[in-house]
């Protein structure tokens, strides 16, 4: 296993992130409810928010490059609040394989332990190998989001699995 470091990104990080988060959208547009083309036009500024309003852990190379992301939102509202988000799961190609990705679900876990009850996400149905990490960290999935996402005409379904943290 490859050594990376996890930390909570920061406002220094702003440009990588945004970089990171921009190459995920164009790459793989169907494991994204976002789109490239949407994010592709918002300001540093409107990133910059994003950082400061939900708890996004990055993984830094030996070099001290960004090569993942996964984020937590915890909502504000009073009867969904007690539901953490996990949400923009991204690894660059070269730190596939390397036991990043388990990594970084495992701090958004640590992240949302004693804030919320339940971890939810969502991961595209044609995306196994994502489906089996997810499985293999205690996520079960509790239904199936039919033509959740169109991509270019082009339907994908979403699995929703969540993680009680009680």
């Amino acid at each position: 296993m490859s050594s990376f470091q996890l930390r909570r990104l920061e406002p220094r990080d702003i440009d990588a992130y945004r970089a990171l988060r921009l190459d995920g959208l164009k790459r793989h547009p169907e494991s994204f409810g976002a789109s490239y083309e949407d994010e592709a036009r918002q300001p540093l500024e409107w990133f910059a928010n994003r950082l400061a309003a939900a708890a996004i852990i990055g993984a830094f190379d030996a070099a001290g490059a960004l090569v993942g992301v996964a984020g937590l939102t915890i909502p504000g509202a009073i009867k969904t609040r007690h539901k953490g988000i996990l949400w923009g799961m991204y690894v660059v190609e070269a730190a596939r394989g390397s036991g990043l990705s388990q990594q970084l679900v495992e701090a958004v876990i640590d992240e949302a332990r004693g804030k919320v009850e339940q971890l939810q996400l969502t991961v595209v149905s044609s995306n196994a190998v994502a489906i089996r990490l997810y499985s293999k960290l205690g996520f079960a999935s509790y239904g199936l989001e039919t033509r959740a996402l169109c991509v270019d005409g082009q339907y994908f379904d979403e699995v929703l699995m969540a993680l009680p943290l009680l």
